[in-house]
């Protein structure tokens, strides 16, 4: 039998999507279900099958070769369980376990969604032909992966490039995670917006009071949308220039519903990096946009499948 496709599943609070993914990247199927993500965890899991039992009907499913999921996490691809931080029904979920039940025999691998959001940008996107690579989802929340030595690194449970998560402002706020000054708790969309408003930011006619709608006032020259965003920008700057200090990557690439900002996040960003990655050794660093848009998650889930399509970055071991 010839298999040369991958099946891949992208699972977040909102929608959970899956595909047949070929070798050049392609889709040739697609299915999705929105994430009934504030009901019970067996209600979010008959959406799963539902997407899964819409691929395997596909007359291509005999061709698929593996699965590969991207979740919203915290995952653990070690004890294959997920916990989502927006999906409550969801505690250490059997989730590996729960998919290979209906597609039957086929290896599947987990890794959390920005580290999926990584493998397609690094096969596909901004990020391909560099060995060592930071790639960050900056959105609802802040998350990312890494590529080193040309592969992809997922870390032992499937959260490596976790850069949310990284503390810079020691004597910051409270997040969520348990930690303080948290990159995510400065530089997600949610926080750009209430910082916004703490700050006398108030939306426009539409009434937009999220990430989108202060950058849309930063780009008319409003002085606090403008700051709320540059505060966004050092903090990330400074994770970024600790991450390339750490493991000496050479891009960043920077993706998700804030990245659409373009010019109100890169310019700053782009400024404070350089006062950040001073050694010698990471000057060079530079800072693009995602290019992969809304397939990453999917396509990266299938790149980071137990077989992979021809040409996707190959898993660190």
């Amino acid at each position: 039998m010839h298999t040369d496709l991958v099946a891949a599943l992208d699972i977040g609070g909102t929608k959970i999507a899956g595909a047949l993914v070929d070798g050049s990247g392609g889709i040739l199927v697609r299915n999705q279900r929105p994430t009934p993500a504030r009901e019970h965890g067996e209600a979010v899991m008959d959406a799963v099958t539902d997407v899964l039992v819409g691929l395997t009907a596909s007359p291509y499913w005999p061709r698929v070769a593996s699965l590969g999921i991207g979740s919203a996490g915290p995952v653990d691809a070690s004890t294959g369980t997920v916990s989502p931080v927006n999906v409550p029904g969801w505690r250490g979920f059997p989730l590996v376990d729960r998919v290979r039940r209906t597609i039957g025999g086929l290896p599947v691998a987990l890794v959390g969604d920005g580290v999926a959001m990584t493998a397609a940008e690094h096969w596909l996107g901004a990020a391909r032909g560099h060995d060592d690579a930071l790639c960050l989802v900056v959105s609802t929340g802040v998350g990312g992966g890494l590529v080193l030595g040309g592969k992809l690194h997922p870390g032992v449970t499937g959260n490596a490039g976790h850069i949310g998560h990284i503390s810079v402002e020691l004597n910051g706020d409270l997040c969520p995670c348990g930690s303080r000054g948290c990159v995510e708790r400065i530089a997600s969309g949610p926080n750009i917006a209430r910082r916004a408003l703490l700050g006398g930011w108030l939306p426009g006619p539409d009434g937009d009071v999220t990430a989108a709608g202060v950058a849309a006032a930063a780009r008319s020259g409003h002085p606090v949308a403008i700051a709320s965003f540059e505060r966004a920008a050092q903090a990330l700057a400074a994770a970024i220039a600790a991450t390339a200090t750490l493991v000496e990557i050479d891009i960043a690439v920077v993706g998700g519903g804030v990245a659409g900002a373009g010019d109100v996040l890169f310019t700053p960003l782009r400024r404070a990096l350089r006062n950040y990655a001073t050694l010698s050794f990471v000057r060079g660093l530079t800072v693009v946009p995602a290019v992969m848009g809304t397939d990453a998650g999917l396509v990266g889930a299938a790149a980071a499948a137990p077989v992979r399509p021809a040409g996707a970055v190959a898993l660190s071991t």
